[in-house]
Formats: structure tokens, C-alpha cells, sequence
């Protein structure tokens, strides 16, 4: 009897374990994204004399939203509320500004996350390539006075033998899944690592890169391959790159790309939301040159491209996405997406200060 016991207890471990890996992966969900409204913030919005536009990143947290202005000459901040109603965006309201107070960096802000234990905003910078001022990822506190500085990569530096594009460096920021640290993604391939993508396919991979909170230092990376530029230009310019990235599980992304097109008025934008699951990826922080190494890159899946959404946005417009983060839960207890667009002031062509809302789904 007890050696029967004894078996029967084994089963059920077993049985236990293979339960255990079961749901682990099971975790890997099938997502579904779903689009619910849009809203066009006014661009005539001024809070303490500064100009409410060109928001390149966007995060909510304690019922707050931050977004990042990326006005290089005037580089700043602004909380804001979002009404949601009847799982519409309601009304957004511009509440406060934060201006960054630094003379020595060259600040191109591109992405923003409010850090729940420090009480700090954690910032990314594009920086000039051309002028030779480095990309940066730092923090500051609620006075704008800047805290802390993360180390960054060698690779990514202006005068990195690997060469990064300018205007095409740290452009997405999100916090781990297991909160003790960042992912940094950057916009284009260095140039050491393959072309920008065109309307060809390419193999135009972009790294995004794990910081410790606690060492603030780079620990680990991984790289996928870019889509290829979207809709011919009508003129002398097009590109494809990361836009910002949320980490939703372990080594499991929301990635936004954007392709732009010159030439084609509101059309010129196409945003494609992607699934990108680096659990099998290479580790890629220690490889110079990723066009001349063999690397498993993290796999990607398209969740939205907002070309077939254009008929339930303002004016038909997708515009100019660079921003995304998890808003309130609905009340159907689905999580919920916003995404916001950088008008770039309207300096060339008529652009929206656009908030995009989205419901997730598991399936």
C-alpha cells in the first residue's frame, strides 16, 4: 500500500509540474487590440507662455498623465488629465508645465515614465548627433532639476565607431515588467548595424536595451527588423522607425512603429502597433556590427496598422504617433491604450495634436 501511495504521489507532482509550465505559458496571450475614439487637442493651448505641442511621449500614473514637449529650445513637460466617458476621450486638459533645468545638455525629448518609488520622470533624449551631443536617458524631479543619469550604451554615443543616425536614437521608454528596471528603444538602425529601411525590404534592425534601476547601468539587449517604408513619397523624404514601446509581460512588447512619407499631406503617416516577443532573442549589447553577426532577432506581429482605421478618425488623419501608454482600466476591466501624436508646431504642414484610445483584449 505505501509503495502505491508512494507512486500516486509522484504522479501528482509531475502532473503538477507540467500544470505549473502550462500556465506559464500560457501568459503569451493572443492579444486583440480594438480602436474606441480620438480626440484633437486645440493647437492654440498655452500654459505659462509655452506652447502645447510637439508631445512626443506620453504616460499616466495616480490618475495623472506627463507628456513630453520636444522643443530642444525650450525643453519641458506638461501633466494633464484625460476625461474618459462612454469609453471616449471626453475632454484633456493641459494643467501645469515643468521646465528642465539644464544648459549644458542639447535636450531633444522624445519619451516619458513617471517612476512610481523614486517620485522621479524619467526622460529620454535623442540628443545631436551632428553637434556631437549625446543621446541621454535621466531623470529629473517635479521641480525639473535633473537627479539622476543612466548610462546608455557606448554604441549609442555621437562618437560611437558603430555611428548612430541623427534624429534616430532614443526615441521609446517604458519600464520593465518586473519594475526593477527600463527598456530603451531606439528609432533607427546604427549604421554599423544596416540600412534605414526603404521601400524595399531591408534588414533594418533596431536595438532596445535593458537598464538596471539600481546599477543604472545597460545589462542586456535585444534587436528586431524595422518594416520597410510604407507609401512612396511624393518628395525627397521617407522613413520608418520605433516610435515607443510598453513592456505588457515578460520579454512580450507593444512596439509603435511610424512610416512617413513627404508629399502626402495627412496621408504621409502610417502606424502599425506591433506584438513583439523577444523571449528567444539574442542578446545583441556586446555585438558591434549586428549586419555582420548572426543573431536570432525578437518576432514581431501586427496588431494594428491604422490605415484601415481611418474612417473613424478626425479628418481621415493618422497622424504623426510617437507616444503610447496604459491608461485607466475600462469598465469592463480590459485594459485600455492611449497613444498620442507630435504636431511638430506645424512648422511644415498642417499636423493635429491627436489622442488616440484603444481596448485590449486577451483571447
Amino acid at each position: 500500500m505505501n509503495k502505491f501511495f508512494l507512486r500516486i504521489t509522484l504522479i501528482l507532482f509531475c502532473l503538477s509540474i507540467l500544470g505549473c509550465k502550462s500556465v506559464k505559458i500560457s501568459n503569451y496571450k493572443n492579444l486583440k487590440v480594438t480602436f474606441l475614439s480620438d480626440y484633437i487637442l486645440p493647437e492654440d493651448i498655452f500654459v505659462n507662455s509655452t506652447e502645447v505641442g510637439g508631445l512626443s511621449g506620453i504616460d499616466f500614473c495616480n490618475e495623472t498623465y506627463y507628456l513630453v514637449c520636444d522643443d530642444s529650445n525650450n525643453p519641458r513637460i506638461y501633466e494633464a488629465s484625460i476625461t474618459i466617458e462612454n469609453n471616449k476621450i471626453s475632454n484633456v486638459s493641459v494643467d501645469k508645465v515643468i521646465l528642465i533645468n539644464s544648459s549644458s545638455d542639447f535636450l531633444d525629448l522624445e519619451s516619458i515614465r513617471f517612476d512610481e518609488h523614486s517620485k522621479e520622470i524619467l526622460l529620454t533624449s535623442e540628443g545631436h548627433i551632428f553637434k556631437k551631443k549625446d543621446p541621454l536617458f535621466f531623470s529629473i524631479n517635479e521641480s525639473g532639476d535633473i537627479k539622476d543619469r543612466f548610462q546608455i550604451p557606448e554604441s549609442f554615443k555621437a562618437n560611437s565607431l558603430q555611428k548612430p543616425r541623427h534624429n534616430g536614437t532614443l526615441e521609446g521608454l517604458c519600464t520593465a515588467f518586473n519594475k526593477k528596471g527600463y527598456w530603451l528603444g531606439m528609432e533607427l538602425p546604427l549604421e554599423a548595424d544596416g540600412p534605414e529601411p526603404q521601400l524595399e525590404n531591408t534588414k533594418s534592425p533596431v536595438r532596445i536595451t535593458y537598464i538596471n534601476a539600481k546599477t543604472k547601468m545597460p545589462e542586456k539587449q535585444f534587436s528586431y527588423f524595422l518594416d520597410p517604408v510604407a507609401k512612396k513619397p511624393l518628395s525627397n523624404f521617407s522613413v520608418n522607425g520605433l516610435t515607443d514601446l510598453l513592456e505588457y509581460d515578460e520579454n512580450i512588447f507593444l512596439v509603435l512603429e511610424r512610416s512617413y512619407s513627404s508629399g502626402l499631406g495627412n496621408q504621409g503617416n502610417t502606424i502599425k502597433l506591433f506584438k513583439v516577443d523577444a523571449s528567444k532573442a539574442t542578446n545583441t549589447l556586446k555585438m558591434d556590427s549586428l549586419a555582420s553577426t548572426d543573431f536570432n532577432p525578437a518576432k514581431k506581429e501586427l496588431l494594428v496598422n491604422f490605415e484601415g482605421l481611418r474612417d473613424k478618425l478626425t479628418d481621415n488623419s493618422i497622424d504623426n504617433i510617437e507616444g503610447i501608454t496604459f491608461g485607466p482600466k475600462l469598465p469592463n476591466g480590459h485594459k485600455s491604450l492611449i497613444l498620442i501624436s507630435d504636431n511638430n508646431f506645424n512648422r511644415q504642414e498642417k499636423q493635429l495634436n491627436q489622442f488616440i484610445l484603444l481596448e485590449i483584449t486577451e483571447e
